[in-house]
């Protein structure tokens, strides 16, 4: 029994009781009570006595007449004390008492024997600089007991700052990440590794040091490095690029060196590295700094550095893969690049399972029609969609979701919040016309996507919107869906010049969105006859090449001259089609016309009854 406690004693964890510091508060207490201290030692020492100013030519003729009792002489002051009080004088800067009273004919050295008291040796600057000098000392006392007790965290700048996470505390699995299998599939060899290393060694297999992420934003990059820690079970280091950048030269290239060491003896452990491209940009361009550049080399130091039975897999994320450096991308570094793309519709439908599991729904809440209608979305544009919904049904004191608040939801999301103020029967016939430009043209237009809702209600940046909605996910865009979407862009000018004979301002979110399509099928798609199949952008895209021409650009004056007039091409002859359009259909435009008057908001259903035929 007695070994027995003594073993029970012996596994006690003793917690020493923490010292308390020095708190913010004490600090300032002690400061001014030394600065009341100090001007009290003032008033004691010398503001006491002084009595009344008087000038300097009285003080000598007090002296000089022999009206006196006794003369002081303290620094840059003369005191006298006399029977009806004391008087004092200032000295000019830089003046002599003594040479004072000898021009004045006074005997010095009689005022010396017989008067004269010697001046005080402190001196009130003398008592501040002591009072602030054991201040400052105090100060720098709490500081290095403050260091010892933290651990020396302020000199940890060039410390790693990554957080750490332990395997399935982390607390996401491939079940938490939803719309992208075919990425889960190619991690999951990663996660076997890390489970199993002896398997992949055994046949000489060595995986990947290093896998990038990359994808648009929100498309969960940074949930998916998680869950592969979470399925795995092991440490997983979380940082981002731009913690490695400092102030300090040397600083994140230090830090990337204690970053590896921790991870060598966590191993096997993942690091994930969020937005790389903030340390890992090309250099020799006017892209990356001096001290960046320092940083990457001792990321491409470390990384050739690990061993392969160290386990250590680095994992990355990018939304901009194509301004990292070449050198961190080939084989032994991240020799593999996996692509995170948009969920399609089934993926969309997936990620929506997995938000709407803790939100509460009425009944015949139809979420596969949220599914097909938001094409492009990203996973966490999804989430937000649902979290807006919920927000609206909270802020409204119901208790549940209903259809038309994820309807709203989805508008809110794409197109920002309704606007609230009076509008003029003049802006809603222009915004009406102008809506009703757009949704006729792309009726009538082959290849346009179809209409999902047209609305003269103002939300965000716009007056009225006109919602398409393809009708499944595509991978690729042809020339033809290209032109249709841009005869269906400048509908709104269209119809304002049409109907109404003057033009607005109403479309100039049209005219940039359809300029930059335009410019696009030319210079990027190689949908020009005149300049061919081939790509024309930026300067810095083909530095690397060797050439370049002036002006920012990879092309001269001549080709430029030829571009600006296609895309002009491109957008004259839409308008003119878009007009052509709406001049053969004008009753359909002035019944969508009365329809958004009355009702503000056109559904899909009631869109297509207006072209039946009775």
């Amino acid at each position: 029994m007695a070994n027995n406690r003594n073993k029970q004693a012996s596994n006690v964890i003793r917690i020493k009781p923490r010292r308390k510091g020095f708190s913010w508060t004490s600090i300032v207490i002690f400061v001014v009570l030394s600065l009341l201290l100090t001007f009290s030692l003032n008033t004691f020492l010398n503001l006491g006595s002084r009595g009344e100013e008087v000038s300097l030519s009285e003080i000598v003729s007090s002296i000089s007449e022999g009206e006196y009792e006794k003369v002081i002489l303290k620094d840059d002051m003369v005191t006298i004390e006399m029977d009806d009080g004391n008087r004092y004088a200032l000295l000019p800067q830089g003046a002599d008492f003594y040479t004072i009273l000898s021009d004045a004919g006074i005997d010095i050295k009689t005022l010396e024997n017989d008067f004269y008291e010697p001046k005080l040796g402190v001196t009130f600057g003398d008592i501040v600089s002591i009072v602030f000098l054991g201040a400052g000392l105090v100060l720098l006392y709490i500081l290095i007991k403050n260091m010892q007790q933290s651990g020396g965290k302020i000199m940890d700048f060039g410390q790693s700052k990554a957080r750490l996470l332990f395997g399935k505390k982390s607390g996401v699995t491939f079940e938490d990440v939803a719309g992208i299998e075919e990425v889960k599939e190619e991690l999951t060899e990663i996660v076997d590794f890390l489970k199993s290393p002896k398997k992949y060694a055994n046949i000489g297999a060595r995986i990947p040091k290093g896998v990038l992420l990359a994808g648009a934003p929100g498309t969960g990059k940074t949930l998916l490095a998680k869950a592969v820690s979470g399925e795995a079970g092991v440490p997983f280091f979380h940082t981002s690029g731009s913690e490695f950048e400092e102030m300090l030269v040397g600083a994140g290239a230090s830090r990337v060196r204690d970053l590896f060491t921790k991870a060598r003896r966590a191993a096997p452990c993942i690091i994930f590295i969020d937005e790389i491209d903030a340390v890992a940009k090309k250099r020799g361009t006017v892209l990356h700094s001096g001290a960046g550049e320092q940083t990457l080399n001792q990321i491409l130091v470390e990384m050739d550095g690990l061993e392969a039975r160290e386990n250590v897999i680095i994992l990355a994320a990018t939304n901009r893969p194509d301004v990292l450096d070449p050198a961190i991308l080939r084989p032994g570094r991240f020799d593999r690049t996996v692509i995170v793309h948009m969920p399609d519709y089934t993926g969309r439908k997936e990620i929506i399972a997995v938000h709407s599991k803790n939100k509460k729904f009425e009944e015949g809440v139809d979420l596969d029609t949220i599914a097909k209608k938001t094409i492009g979305y990203s996973g966490a544009d999804l989430e937000n969609l649902l979290n807006e919904a919920a927000i609206m049904a909270a802020k409204e004191d119901r208790k549940k979701i209903g259809q038309e608040d994820l309807l709203e939801s989805y508008l809110k999301v794409k197109l920002g919040r309704k606007k609230k103020g009076q509008i003029s029967d003049e802006d809603l016939k222009v915004t009406a016309y102008h809506e009703a430009g757009h949704a006729i043209v792309a009726k009538f237009t082959e290849y346009s996507t179809p209409v999902e809702q047209v609305s003269i209600i103002p939300r965000g940046m716009t007056g009225g919107v006109t919602v398409y909605l393809p009708e499944d996910d595509k991978k690729h865009t042809y020339k033809d869906e290209l032109l249709a979407s841009l005869v269906s862009a400048v509908g709104g000018r269209a119809a304002e010049e049409t109907f109404i004979g003057r033009v607005s301002t109403g479309a100039s979110a049209d005219i940039e969105q359809a300029t930059s399509v335009a410019r696009e099928m030319i210079t990027q798609y190689g949908m020009s006859e005149k300049l061919g199949m081939v790509k024309y952008g930026d300067m810095e895209e083909t530095k690397h090449l060797g050439y370049s021409y002036g002006g920012g650009r990879n092309f001269s004056e001549k080709y430029a001259e030829i571009i600006d007039n296609e895309v002009k091409n491109l957008m004259d002859e839409s308008l003119k089609k878009a007009k052509k359009v709406l001049t053969e259909n004008r009753q359909y435009v002035e019944k969508l016309v009365a329809l958004l008057l009355e009702k503000e908001v056109v559904s899909k259903e009631e869109f297509d009854s207006i072209f039946k035929t009775e």
